[in-house]
């Protein structure tokens, strides 16, 4: 086992290390070389070195260059060698950290990274969060917590009931709402087509004065960076004007709540943690 570990350790310092000599993205020759994975599925098993050779040889060259200092696309950031390792550990460890009892490490990280998060994030300590496959996910889970108290609200256990009778739900997204956001209303019942379109100005942000009056359930979704030019919705002010309604504001942060870090960006997340949940 030693000896294959160590394999992998050297064919993955060896692609780290030649990634600025390669181009970001697969030759046409290392993209048609993939058809050679297309088999029938093997009756004796492979092995072990020979499965890792294949993948690296047939992979590595299709893979796009995330990894590396040239890649820009999706903000997709490439890990730190400290992660990396950590990664390779945790799959030695082979944990299923859905409950304390089936992984204690697993939950005892879990609680510390998310509190992590949410202090450099500059967020409400108290918040609940927890780690899901991507920003879709993560809106949907907002959204889904978003569903759940406006309903409760006025009355309405959406768990036990669902939404058949349940009082409507009004969702007001800026004209330039991420299509993240829209698929996660369509797979929570809350309609894809339904929304209410605020307007937006030049860069995208959206108009906190064109917000109409919201009676009843509401939820309104603000942008902390949008996808095309970086903008910010004005947080601070659309969070009062929503609160004063007794709307739910949720926030798609995937491009832009990062910006919390950094002091010289963090003016642009401002009124962001007044809200009541974020992705």
């Amino acid at each position: 086992m030693r000896e294959l570990l160590r394999l992998a350790a050297d064919t993955a310092a060896r692609y780290l290390e030649t990634l600025d000599g390669r181009s970001v993205a697969p030759t046409p020759e290392a993209l048609a070389n993939m058809g050679q994975f297309y088999e029938r599925m093997p009756e004796p098993p492979m092995d072990a070195q020979c499965v890792l050779e294949t993948l690296d040889r047939l992979g590595s060259p299709a893979t796009m260059g995330m990894a590396g200092r040239r890649y820009f696309g999706f903000v997709i950031g490439g890990s730190l060698p400290a992660a990396l390792a950590a990664n390779w550990l945790a799959g030695a460890w082979d944990q299923c950290p859905g409950l304390f009892a089936a992984s204690p490490i697993g939950a005892v990280l879990e609680e510390v990274c998310l509190a992590w998060l949410l202090d450099v994030l500059k967020l409400p300590p108290d918040s609940g969060g927890a780690f899901v496959t991507g920003a879709t996910t993560a809106n949907f889970s907002g959204l889904a917590a978003a569903r759940h108290a406006v309903l409760a609200r006025a009355g309405w256990d959406v768990e036990s009931e669902g939404l058949f009778g349940a009082p409507p739900i009004t969702v007001v997204v800026g004209e330039e709402v991420h299509p993240s956001v829209i698929k996660a209303l369509g797979m929570l019942g809350m309609g894809r087509s339904r929304v209410t379109r605020v307007p937006v100005d030049g860069q995208g942000r959206m108009v906190a004065a064109a917000i109409p009056r919201l009676d009843g359930p509401a939820i309104v979704c603000i942008q902390s960076g949008n996808v095309n030019t970086g903008a910010f919705d004005p947080a601070g002010e659309i969070c009062e004007k929503a609160h004063s309604m007794g709307a739910w504001v949720h926030v798609d942060g995937a491009f832009g709540l990062w910006a919390a870090a950094s002091p010289r960006y963090s003016h642009l997340v401002s009124g962001v943690a007044d809200a009541d949940s974020w992705a």
